[in-house]
C-alpha cells in the first residue's frame, strides 16, 4: 500500500463494508480522543489540518487518471469532517478544564450529526459535494463537520441553559 492509499483509505478502513464513509468515521474518533489527550484542543485542531491537507494530496494521487474522482475507499474526508464535529467538545473540555470523555453525549451527538449531513448534504455540503477533484471529496465534509459542530453547540446550549442539565 503505498502512501497515499495509506492516508486516503486511514490504514485501509475505506476497504471495510458496508458504509466505509461510516467505518472512517467511528476510526477518527478514538483518534480524536488520543490527540485530545495528548494535547488539547490545540493538538487536535493542528491535526484536523495536517489531515485536510494530506487528504487533498491522498484524493489527487488516488483518483489521478480515474473516471470516479470520489471512491467510496478514500474515507479520509470523513476523518477531517468528524474531527471538526469533535471540536464541539474538544475545545470546551480543554478551555476550561473538563475530562473529555465526561462529555459523552457530545460525542454522540457528534457522530450522528455528522454523519446526517454528510449523507443527506443539505445546502452547502450538497454545493460542495458537486465540486469535482479532490477540492469536492474533501469540502462536504469539511463543511458537513462545520455544520454538525454547530448543531452539537447549539444542543449543549439547549441542554445546559434552557434545560439546565
Amino acid at each position: 500500500m503505498n502512501a497515499a492509499t495509506l492516508i486516503g483509505t486511514v490504514g485501509g478502513v475505506g476497504y471495510l463494508r458496508p458504509a466505509p464513509g461510516t467505518w472512517g468515521s467511528l476510526a477518527a474518533l478514538p483518534l480524536a480522543y488520543g490527540l485530545h489527550l495528548l494535547g488539547g484542543f490545540p493538538l487536535l485542531a493542528l491535526a484536523t489540518l495536517a489531515v485536510c491537507i494530506a487528504g487533498y494530496w491522498a484524493t489527487a494521487e488516488m483518483t489521478r487518471g480515474q473516471a470516479n474522482h470520489d471512491p467510496s475507499e478514500i474515507v479520509i474526508d470523513e476523518v477531517a469532517g468528524q474531527w471538526l464535529a469533535i471540536w464541539a467538545i474538544s475545545y470546551p473540555a480543554w478551555a476550561h478544564d473538563i475530562a473529555i470523555s465526561a462529555l459523552w453525549p457530545g460525542w454522540v451527538a457528534a457522530f450522528a450529526l455528522f454523519r446526517l449531513f454528510d449523507i443527506w448534504k443539505p445546502g452547502p455540503v450538497g454545493w460542495a459535494d458537486r465540486k469535482t477533484g479532490p477540492v469536492g471529496v474533501m469540502l462536504d465534509d469539511v463543511i458537513a463537520g462545520i455544520l454538525a459542530a454547530l448543531g452539537v453547540a447549539a444542543l449543549a446550549g439547549f441542554s445546559h441553559g434552557v434545560l439546565g442539565l
